[in-house]
């Protein structure tokens, strides 16, 4: 089991450095977000989510006896300052950021998915509880913001009629 049990350590590692690119990439968003203020309070409410997230994910890697990987860390917000900024330039950063989110929400899903399985093989089921309810909250936003691109799409399109500065933000 020792293989197995590494193996979910650089897992953990990588869910680590995926929840603090998270933080970054969503309090980067929430800077800029100005005109759209269900979109705005949502994304709020999941900072405090993620980063919840990481000290879970970190607790779990401390228990298993482990670490985070400052390395993995530090990759992950320099992805997600470099997404934010390719985001200031284009005319609808909104809708590229709610398609960014879902696409993100995307890869946690599959991620705590993959965890869930390899803890529940080697029987570390302190860390599968947490991922589960990770899990669940990384999937109610994911259901949120599809719920919302109808909304979001449309406010877009109606506020670049008048003002495309505006309307991106």
């Amino acid at each position: 089991m020792a293989r197995s049990d590494n193996m979910i350590n650089y897992w953990l590692r990588d869910a680590h450095a995926m929840e603090e690119q998270a933080v970054t990439m969503l309090n980067a968003q929430l800077l800029r977000l100005e005109n759209y203020p269900e979109l705005r309070a949502r994304i709020n409410d999941h900072i405090d989510e993620t980063k919840k997230h990481a000290e879970l994910i970190q607790g779990c890697l401390e228990r298993r006896g482990a670490g985070t990987s400052t390395i993995k860390d530090t990759t992950g917000k320099l992805m997600a300052m470099a997404q934010t900024l390719g985001g200031i330039w284009v005319g609808d950063e909104v809708v590229k950021g709610a398609l960014a989110n879902y696409t993100f929400e995307q890869m946690e899903i599959a991620s705590y998915r993959i965890l869930i399985a390899a803890t529940d093989y080697v029987g570390d089921l302190a860390t599968k509880n947490i991922c589960e309810e990770i899990l669940r909250e990384e999937e109610a936003m994911a259901g949120w913001l599809a719920d919302h691109f109808a909304v979001t799409t449309q406010q877009f399109l109606q506020r670049d009629q008048v003002e495309s500065e505006e309307a991106k933000r």
